[in-house]
């Protein structure tokens, strides 16, 4: 008797209901981690769109050794970056006779980068890293008399691809298929150690007209 009273005290389990709950608690939970996730997969989106944009790149100078080169990204594209020596900048003043665009006249740079060094800062060259002729990717070769290239040659990039050849400023050479220097990106400093690349101030659009 004592034992049917018992049972009469455990309610009936409702096995539609019990899997009804299992699922709406497994339906919650997914919502909860895909709303959980969106933040995340919103936060990658400013990123991609920044690239495709173009938004600036910076860059710390002090991790290039001078006398180097270290290659960065600016809408999609390659960007040489180049801490000349003072002899690779001196070396600019003897071979204009031997370039096609000696003073950038016919090629693409900031109005404060057209001139000699083809830079803001004269030991700071800044370059779009692929040739004028075809777009492959001109090789850092800095050595000068490098027998790769020539015996006279003075130091610069060569373009494997075709053979055009430029100098320590980007600007090409005679003889070269292709007909224009290497294109200048616009640029700024922020403070003595970093380069922002794709961002012209007011600051370095003023000294370049000056």
């Amino acid at each position: 008797m004592s034992d049917h009273a018992a049972d009469d005290t455990v309610p009936e389990v409702d096995e539609s209901r019990r899997k009804f709950l299992i699922a709406a608690t497994a339906g919650t939970g997914a919502i909860g981690a895909v709303l959980t996730a969106v933040p995340f997969v919103a936060s990658w989106k400013p990123s991609e769109s920044a690239r495709a944009a173009g938004l600036p790149t910076e860059v710390d100078l002090s991790k290039i050794e001078v006398g180097q080169m270290a290659t960065f990204f600016w809408r999609k594209q390659p960007v040489y970056v180049v801490k000349r020596t003072p002899e690779m900048v001196a070396s600019l003043k003897a071979h204009d006779g031997d370039l096609k665009d000696p003073k950038s006249e016919a090629s693409e740079q900031p109005a404060y980068a057209k001139n000699e060094d083809r830079a803001l800062k004269p030991e700071v060259l800044v370059l779009i890293g692929t040739c004028t002729h075809l777009g492959c990717l001109p090789k850092t070769r800095f050595t000068p008399g490098d027998a790769t290239v020539s015996a006279n040659w003075p130091g610069g990039f060569f373009c494997p691809c075709h053979g055009s050849k430029f100098d320590l400023a980007g600007r090409v050479f005679n003889g070269s298929p292709a007909s224009v220097n290497l294109r200048v990106p616009p640029y700024s400093f922020k403070g003595d150690s970093t380069l922002v690349i794709g961002l012209d101030t007011a600051a370095t659009a003023e000294k370049g007209a000056a």
